[in-house]
């Protein structure tokens, strides 16, 4: 029982940083239609933030807030930069300009400053452990857990309560009749690249606090499963893709917790076997978003 209530904890704490990731990927998905395979250089760059303040003797305290406004500048910019003359265009062309961001940053990085992994100085507290009921739990792993639930708090209270936030709901229903009541196109779409900086932004320092390192492709496989997460709770959905991303985080850490040792090679496609089983019951995922709850597939 302690076993699967501590590995319960874990599924928490991991399926916490994929849904904000996920989240990140839904808010811009739902205003502009496009997936941005950007995002896990969003990642990257909050996670050398850290790994600079920590060099620079910056305390842990003020280098968190810094790494996660440098993320949400840097989707600003890349909004600014890279998607915006492509607006207009096709879905297809969108996507491809994210894959060349996503390139050209993965780049600079390894060119610029390293293409080997980094260490990041951390807090010794993060590496400690504490009992509760006779369950230890990393504080890294609980101060995961606690930042997940209040951004997502937070989040949830600015899209219901704030002006902008409700433009962007607004937006995500339907932009075309939003921008004729006066939502302004530009506005709603830097809000949402902002939002989901933000989120990578935070996501990126858990993710870092329990690796305590920082590598140019850092971002590249937690926005696949970012990704994957979003399908799972339905592509354009930000509550299913909160549900997607503490599901799949429950799927891995209990396969890698329960599964025979002797399948532990085949955890990937057995995690992913899942996933698609989900979609044959929920073809639309878990929460489909309003504007696909109605179609048929």
């Amino acid at each position: 029982m302690e076993l699967i209530l501590q590995q319960t904890v874990n599924a928490i704490s991991l399926g916490g940083t994929y849904a904000l990731l996920a989240l990140g990927l839904a808010v811009v998905f739902s205003i502009m239609g496009m997936i941005n395979f950007a995002h896990g250089e969003l990642m990257t760059i909050s996670g050398y933030v850290l790994m600079y303040c920590g060099i620079l003797g910056v305390p842990f305290t003020i280098a968190v807030p810094l790494a996660v406004l440098a993320a949400m500048a840097a989707a600003v910019l890349m909004e600014r930069i890279a998607f915006r003359p492509v607006r207009n265009a096709s879905g297809a062309t969108m996507l491809v300009t994210s894959f060349a961001v996503a390139m050209i940053l993965q780049v600079l990085f390894q060119n610029l400053i390293s293409p080997r992994s980094q260490p990041v100085l951390l807090p010794e507290y993060l590496s400690q452990s504490i009992s509760v009921g006779g369950i230890f739990i990393g504080v890294n792993k609980l101060v995961a857990i606690v930042a997940t639930l209040v951004m997502l708090f937070v989040l949830d209270r600015f899209m219901t309560r704030q002006k902008i936030g409700i433009a962007m709901r607004a937006a995500a229903e339907d932009f075309a009749v939003a921008r004729l009541m006066g939502i302004r196109a530009n506005t709603v779409i830097a809000g949402a690249f902002a939002i989901s900086g933000m989120l990578a932004g935070v996501a990126a320092v858990l993710w870092v606090s329990q690796r305590a390192s920082v590598d140019p492709l850092m971002g590249f496989v937690p926005v696949v499963k970012a990704f994957i997460a979003a399908i799972l709770g339905g592509l354009g959905s930000l509550r299913g893709a909160v549900a997607g991303g503490f599901l799949l985080g429950f799927i891995e850490i209990y396969l890698a917790a329960f599964l025979p040792s002797g399948m532990q090679a085949f955890r990937e496609p057995i995690g992913l076997s899942l996933v698609i089983l989900v979609l044959l019951v929920r073809p639309n995922g878990l929460i489909p978003a309003a504007t696909i709850r109605a179609q048929k597939v």
